[in-house]
């Protein structure tokens, strides 16, 4: 096992809410350039968020299907350090932006997994999520973390309902890289509890040592 699974808390929407996440020792934080999701945030909303993040902790950008000049908007306008990726994206169209990235998969079968890892060769890791029709992420629903081979090619990212009660064990089965994780440390949709995101970090800490 890795000595230390990386952290990203992920649907950040206030300043407050990255302090908690980057006070509790998370490795990243999560922005949804999404309109559909109650995580949205606008690009004056991002950027005054990306701009309260210090060094060392990555913001990362979350898109499903955004049209390229979209992308650039963001990416000219806010403090982003790695692109994701969570619609029908192609390789092409993820890595046409010179910034690192990650692409989403949601998780149906073990191939999916090996598929997507063969698919998007320029991504920097894969990350791993429930599926659920007709909805590309957050779903707060965990899948069959048996369905993920031992052997990965990529940085594995596990998401898909992870809490404070369930991330110790999730590790420990599944060994990836980071775990990402959304609803299970909210108040409600789009609000953090900094409670919630002590204990998930206190967890993953736990298995680490």
């Amino acid at each position: 096992m890795l000595k230390r699974t990386r952290v990203k808390v992920c649907g950040i929407t206030r300043i407050e809410d990255a302090m908690a996440a980057v006070e509790a020792g998370a490795d990243a934080i999560g922005l949804v350039f999404y309109e559909p999701s109650p995580r949205f945030v606008r690009i004056e909303q991002a950027k005054a968020i990306a701009a309260s993040v210090p060094a060392f902790v990555s913001v990362v950008a979350l898109f499903v299907n955004a049209e390229p000049e979209y992308v650039q908007e963001v990416l000219n306008n806010v403090r982003i350090d790695l692109l994701q990726f969570h619609g029908d994206e192609e390789n092409d169209f993820c890595g046409q932006f010179q910034r690192p990235f990650i692409k989403a998969q949601r998780v149906r079968q073990a191939s999916d997994v090996v598929a997507s890892s063969l698919r998007f060769p320029d991504a920097l890791g894969i990350l791993l999520d429930s599926y659920k029709p007709g909805v590309p992420g957050g779903t707060g629903e965990t899948f069959d973390w048996s369905l993920i081979p031992e052997s990965k090619t990529k940085p594995l990212i596990l998401a898909g309902g992870l809490t404070p009660d369930n991330v110790a064990s999730a590790i420990e089965q599944v060994q990836p890289f980071a775990v990402d994780v959304s609803g299970g440390v909210e108040q409600s949709k789009g609000i953090k509890d900094p409670v919630k995101i002590d204990a998930f970090l206190s967890e993953v800490y736990g298995v680490n040592r």
